[in-house]
């Protein structure tokens, strides 16, 4: 039934957004000619690794010029990166992804390698079901970069103000995961990204 939804989700919500798909792609490339696309490694289901995708919304190669978290003030984020991140357009790719079964539209968000070593025996759960676009977590914080803001070790004030929170969310969605849990997750993500 999942899977269904998923795929069902992901087709309509592709053709629904494919105009702005199609404009947010071409003023990223316009910008500075480089790949609208970031395909970011997170690990999935069971532990494997796959490719993320995702409107590029900083500047070429920046996952290698700066920390894995990002705060709203990053210099790395381009000018129309800020406003794909506000309004959460830059995960409109991750339909794709969705629709050939590498993430559901409700799940744990995916994580990088990096900080999925760091789970301990219980908290591995996590990686039981396929990761998602959005979960409680992502309800319960809808801009990481504002809570980020100001410290100067963004990953460290990541694993200290925001991954405990997050982890406690993501488990508790795997073991009350639902589909009427899922329908009320969807329902509070559009609410907040219709209130900004």
């Amino acid at each position: 039934m999942k899977r269904i939804f998923d795929v069902f989700f992901s087709f309509f919500g592709l053709i629904v957004t494919s105009p702005v798909i199609i404009i947010v792609s071409l003023i990223i490339w316009f910008y500075d000619f480089g790949p609208v696309f970031y395909l970011a490694p997170r690990v999935g289901k069971n532990g494997k690794l796959f490719k993320m995708l995702k409107f590029r919304s900083m500047v070429i190669n920046a996952d290698k010029i700066g920390a894995s978290s990002t705060t709203k003030s990053d210099k790395r984020i381009t000018p129309i990166g800020r406003f794909v991140r506000k309004y959460k357009i830059d995960e409109i790719p991750q339909l794709f992804n969705v629709f050939i079964g590498q993430m559901s539209i409700v799940g744990p968000r995916p994580e990088v390698k990096y900080f999925t070593d760091l789970f301990t025996e219980d908290e591995k759960a996590i990686l039981s079901v396929k990761p998602g676009i959005t979960d409680w977590a992502s309800v319960w914080n809808s801009d990481e970069g504002k809570i980020l803001e100001g410290y100067e070790d963004p990953d460290k004030a990541y694993m200290e103000l925001i991954w405990p929170e997050k982890k406690r969310l993501q488990l508790k969605y795997v073991k009350e995961q639902s589909f009427l849990n899922d329908i009320k997750i969807i329902f509070l993500t559009l609410r907040a990204v219709f209130k900004k």
